[in-house]
């Protein structure tokens, strides 16, 4: 297990709420990026919701795009500077939400991007409203009552939606524990070793927890995920073209 913190991620204090995933999946891809040499040429797309802090929290080149937009303005940055890796970074909100049209014709067209979802089953920036991903009965500040499946359909499974589509990868993993992180860290690292070899898109989706919009310690907001998150978002890999064929 690594102790000294990666230098992409070492120069400011973070800035996200206590116990929030955010912070953890920084510390991940900035891992990855020291260990495959790309810290100094990755270009990273961030949203205007709670990962655009990961500006004041890494060192990579970063734009922030339109909200939703992070997917497309990647493809416009890769399509400009192919010869660096390039990382859309996105809430479930953004990514499946007001991002959707974005992130389902990346897929369809196969952009040779990475995407980096992170799960926390709500909108996090905005107040904990109800999101695509939120679980049944789940309570938000738009659902006070829970969210009902039979109105708003059943959490947003993206590993059902874009298997079909010809894209390079697709793996979900878990920060609930040191085990799920691990996990989570050699996701990525594939994903950016496809994405370099020009592969295609690759998403991996992070489940994470948010504390402040469940309204839970960072402890129970842990246990969240393993006990109630992953029994609708199963974990592992999806689709992995190469050993497909």
């Amino acid at each position: 297990m690594r102790l000294v913190a990666p230098e992409t991620v070492t120069f400011t204090q973070s800035g996200f709420c206590p116990g929030c995933g955010h912070g953890l999946a920084v510390r991940l891809i900035a891992e990855v990026m020291e260990e495959m040499g790309l810290s100094e040429k990755l270009l990273a797309v961030v949203d205007v919701a709670c990962g655009s802090l990961n500006i004041d929290s890494w060192r990579f080149d970063t734009v922030m795009a339109a909200h939703g937009r992070p997917v497309a303005t990647a493809v416009g940055i890769k399509k400009v500077r192919p010869e660096n890796p390039v990382l859309a970074y996105i809430g479930d909100g953004a990514a499946y939400s007001i991002g959707m049209a974005e992130t389902m014709h990346t897929a369809i067209r196969n952009d040779n991007v990475v995407t980096v979802v992170i799960n926390n089953s709500l909108y996090g920036m905005t107040g904990g409203q109800c999101a695509p991903t939120s679980l049944p009965g789940q309570i938000t500040t738009s659902t006070p009552r829970g969210k009902d499946p039979e109105k708003m359909g059943m959490p947003f499974r993206v590993e059902q939606a874009f298997t079909g589509f010809d894209i390079a990868y697709l793996a979900r993993g878990t920060m609930a524990d040191a085990k799920g992180m691990i996990q989570c860290r050699k996701y990525i690292k594939k994903a950016f070793e496809k994405h370099m070899k020009g592969e295609g898109f690759c998403l991996v989706e992070l489940l994470s927890p948010c504390p402040t919009n469940l309204n839970m310690t960072p402890v129970k907001s842990m246990e969240h995920l393993k006990n109630e998150m992953e029994k609708y978002f199963p974990l592992g890999e999806f689709k992995d073209k190469k050993e497909e064929e």
